[in-house]
């Protein structure tokens, strides 16, 4: 016999109680008649009701008040409210707080039946589309379970099994994986590192030192170098919400291609400062063999002037390959308005040439410089000469040294043309010049190349703002000596 469903009546002392329990009873329902809100907490506790109807006025309480504190606990519970006048606004009443409808007398034992049949219909109807979503979000849940694991192993082969090292971190710096090459690279094998602090298990400085530069954002260039010669490029990439990762690219090879065309080109130019200084010696006697015409004069200055066109080349190769090389050792303390003084007086008679206005500052008391004199003058040299060659007939041109903290900033301003955006990047590269220079003006293209590599050798910084049409202006900043 098939389990009877529980209806419980709260309802106070009304004569339609009797008429609800016989046509309930009649229609094969368990009915539980309750009076007050203990008998009703009592019988919700002992069995859990198909459905209940409450009086709008049950045991001195409101009975929308007593259905909505039954609902907090039973959300799902089938209630109808039993009024004893049908008033405007009640229907209202009802669906706001969240019944299933209402009765109103007067009342007849096919209204009460069918109603609570309607109600408890729907309830079932509501309950089973519930356990089907419920069945259904679980089923895609599993599925999504079943992919996310099947995306996660092949995710931790490609990381184990990628050739760049790969090192991700919390926002602690605390290891959360690693691939297999971090472990052959710096000889982990074996060793237990994850959730241990990096710096603790990978005692390498140079990673070290990416770690302590990362603090402001992403990092996209650095070295960290072994003792076998290794040398790798590392990114640093915060991730939001896990913490950092750093990978690791072996450039030994690009580095090795490097230091041979370096060395060529060091040997070349070297090995070709003989014939040239000979070539040169040989135009000059040519000359005092005898009388020549003018053509011939002529040929013989645009010879000389090819020769020392050359030899300037070879040399600035040659300084540039001793820079690299780390032979620019010598130090002492350097007064830097006195070498700007000596580097302009130099240019004068180019700056009166052009009608050039020229703006020269040093800020009063600046602190002294501890480099080598000689190549501080060669990068004042460099940006002041390219100042002048790139500014037209009576421009301007604003020199400017300055102290800010600890360091020495270096300025160079001029009217020029300007260099376009996409090649302000490559400005210090050897041997590149600007797109949109002036036709007519010579260059090597090493001189931005030379300065980059004496302000580096002083543990410095060089930059360049440029504007098309405007002008340039070439930054560099030094550190001072305390």
């Amino acid at each position: 016999m098939a389990k009877q469903d529980l209806i419980v009546l709260a309802l106070n002392d009304l004569p339609v109680t009797d008429l609800m329990e016989r046509a309930l009873r009649a229609s094969e329902f368990e009915v539980v008649i309750v009076r007050d809100r203990a008998g009703l907490d009592r019988s919700i506790q002992e069995a859990i009701p198909a459905l209940m109807i409450i009086g709008e006025k049950f045991s001195e309480e409101s009975g929308l008040v007593v259905s909505t504190s039954i609902l907090e606990r039973f959300p799902t519970m089938p209630i109808l409210l039993f009024a004893v006048k049908d008033v405007p606004g009640l229907a209202r009443d009802v669906l706001k707080a969240g019944l299933s409808g209402y009765l109103a007398a007067p009342l007849k034992i096919d209204d009460i039946t069918e109603e609570v049949k309607r109600t408890l219909h729907r309830a079932r109807n509501l309950g089973d589309w519930v356990r089907r979503e419920v069945k259904r979000t679980t089923a895609s849940l599993e599925q999504k379970a079943k992919i996310s694991e099947a995306e996660r192993v092949k995710l931790e082969a490609i990381i184990a099994n990628i050739q760049d090292g790969v090192i991700v971190l919390d926002e602690t710096h605390h290891i959360l994986l690693v691939n297999q090459m971090v472990y052959d690279v710096f000889h982990l094998e074996g060793i237990p590192i994850l959730g241990k602090y990096v710096k603790d298990v990978i005692p390498n400085a140079d990673l070290s030192a990416l770690i302590d530069r990362a603090r402001d954002g992403a990092l996209k260039y650095h070295e960290i170098n072994f003792d076998d010669g290794r040398v790798f490029n590392a990114q640093y990439t915060p991730i939001a919400r896990i913490g950092s990762a750093v990978t690791m690219q072996d450039i030994s090879y690009l580095k090795e291609i490097d230091r041979l065309k370096n060395d060529f080109i060091h040997t070349v130019s070297h090995d070709l400062r003989s014939p040239l200084t000979a070539i040169l010696g040989y135009t000059e006697l040519v000359e005092r063999t005898g009388s020549l015409n003018e053509s011939q004069h002529e040929f013989l200055g645009r010879l000389q002037l090819s020769v020392q066109h050359m030899t300037g080349l070879v040399n600035e190769l040659l300084d540039l390959g001793r820079l690299e090389a780390g032979f620019d050792t010598r130090r002492e303390h350097v007064q830097l308005g006195n070498i700007l003084k000596y580097s302009l007086d130099v240019f004068d008679n180019q700056i009166k040439k052009k009608n050039i206005k020229l703006i020269s500052e040093v800020a009063a008391e600046l602190p002294p410089l501890r480099a080598n004199p000689i190549r501080i003058r060669q990068m004042i040299d460099n940006l002041v000469g390219n100042a002048i060659k790139y500014t037209p007939q009576h421009g301007k041109i604003k020199v400017s040294f300055s102290a800010q903290e600890n360091q020495i900033v270096f300025r160079v301003e001029d009217s020029g043309p300007g260099i376009p955006p996409e090649e302000q990047n490559r400005v210090f590269d050897k041997f590149f010049r600007a797109s949109n220079r002036p036709s007519g003006v010579e260059g090597t293209g090493l001189g931005l190349a030379i300065v980059k590599s004496i302000v580096q050798s002083h543990q410095g910084r060089v930059w360049v703002e440029s504007k098309v049409g405007v002008g340039s202006s070439f930054i560099v900043l030094l550190p001072a000596t305390d």
